[in-house]
This record gives C-alpha cells, sequence and structure tokens, in this order.
C-alpha cells in the first residue's frame, strides 16, 4: 500500500502510521523533517513551501516504487510533504515505511528522504525575524547549482 500526498494540512504521523501498519510488520520507520528556527544565524519564523503539485505527486510516487524496487518486502510506503505555510517545530515532510524486519524500514526511508530532496519539485522559502526572506535550494536537487552528481 502506498499513501502519497501533496497537503496544506499539518501532517498527522499516527494516522500515517495507521495507514501503513500491517500484522506481518515487526517494523514501521519513519522520518519527520520539522522546520527549524535558525540558519547560518539568522532566526527563521516560519517556512513556506510551493509546488507545481502533479509533478511533485508523480515524483514522490516515484520515489515510492524505487524504494519498493530495491526492498521488495516493504509493505506500506507513506510519504506526505507540505505547502503553504509551515511553523517553527511542525513536520514539513513524512515518510513512513512498514516491512517484516527493520533494515529494511531503516534503509527504505534513508533512501526515500534522500530521493525526495533530490528530485521532488517543492521549493521552500525561509521567512525570518528582521522580516527578510530567501527561497532556499536543497543542495542535493538534482536542478541544483550546488548540486554535485
Amino acid at each position: 500500500m502506498d499513501f502519497i500526498e501533496i497537503t496544506a494540512d499539518k501532517i498527522d504521523v499516527a494516522a500515517l502510521t495507521e495507514k501503513v501498519a500491517h500484522p506481518s510488520c515487526g517494523a514501521i520507520a519513519s522520518f519527520l523533517g520539522v522546520s527549524r528556527d535558525n540558519f547560518e544565524e539568522k532566526k527563521v519564523i516560519q517556512l513556506e513551501y510551493e509546488a507545481y503539485q502533479p509533478m511533485a505527486e508523480k515524483t514522490l510516487r516515484s520515489v515510492a516504487a524505487q524504494v519498493r524496487e530495491r526492498w521488495p518486502a516493504l509493505v506500506g510506503v507513506a510519504i506526505v510533504h507540505r505547502i503553504g505555510s509551515v511553523p517553527i517545530g511542525e513536520a514539513s515532510v513524512a515518510i513512513v515505511i512498514s516491512s517484516p524486519h527493520r533494515a529494511d524500514a531503516l534503509q527504505a526511508t534513508q533512501l526515500a528522504i534522500d530521493e525526495v530532496k533530490a528530485k521532488v519539485p517543492i521549493w521552500k522559502k525561509e521567512i525570518y525575524e528582521d522580516g527578510t526572506s530567501n527561497w532556499k535550494e536543497n543542495k542535493e536537487c538534482e536542478w541544483s547549482s550546488s548540486s554535485v552528481h
């Protein structure tokens, strides 16, 4: 079972865990990317995300397929990313993966977040306490001028 979503709503990790849970699974691994309050000594008060939603959802599905291909024993894969305003302390991305054994779930979760950061067309804007803001580029993203391939 795959659950893929781009949402403006707060991410409900417990609900995602329920979606991927299965009696055959002894492991559910999760990753939450949470808005932090600082960047390079600047006070961040909020993050804003924008996405080209059809392409972002298609790419998230591709990430889910990629981890399933590498770890065929996976049972549930949930990947959710927020758009819009994300307050400090709230999750902007969540990945929850179930499998019969922990190694597959943990490794798949790591690959999934790395691929989300590298490939999914979602852009982040940091809003600072001093009233300035800055669009951020993931160093890992394929179209980044700072990425190394």
